[in-house]
């Protein structure tokens, strides 16, 4: 679109802007910050899945992906876990990550589920960690009406 063209912004659908893709619909990662990896924790301690979630934090996210805190995932027999969500896209539970090493295979998992459109990442296109650590794909609402 040219700047004298401006006038004519009115006319595009919602989240186009000239010739510009629209934007991809928004992804969460919810990091349970209460996950404690089986281990008896010393209760003045950081918690494994609140230094997971800071890992995240500092280690960054695509765009497209907002980092979500939660208290609790109910997934405590699997170390620190994770959801993956996103409207209209099947959800994904990971568990069993380390909050040491955990931040760049979450980054390229996001990546990949933020890129497709339903969530239903390739098994193939999945980090490995993903392939072998998945809890529950829930379906999205839309797909049970």
């Amino acid at each position: 679109m040219r700047p004298d063209d401006e006038c004519f912004r009115f006319l595009l659908p919602p989240g186009l802007s000239g010739l510009s893709a629209p934007e991809p619909a928004p992804v969460e990662l919810l990091v349970c910050t209460t996950c404690k990896r089986r281990q008896p924790a010393d209760p003045d301690a950081p918690r494994p899945g609140s230094l997971l979630h800071e890992a995240v934090r500092a280690h960054g996210l695509p765009e497209g992906v907002r980092l979500v805190p939660v208290e609790c995932l109910s997934a405590c027999s699997s170390g620190c876990s994770v959801a993956l969500r996103g409207p209209g896209r099947w959800t994904y539970v990971y568990g069993n990550l380390d909050e040491t090493t955990g931040a760049p295979i979450l980054a390229e998992g996001a990546r990949a589920y933020r890129d497709a459109p339903d969530g239903l990442v390739p098994w193939r296109e999945r980090p490995e960690h993903f392939r072998k650590n998945c809890i529950a794909r829930i379906p999205p609402m839309e797909a049970l009406k």
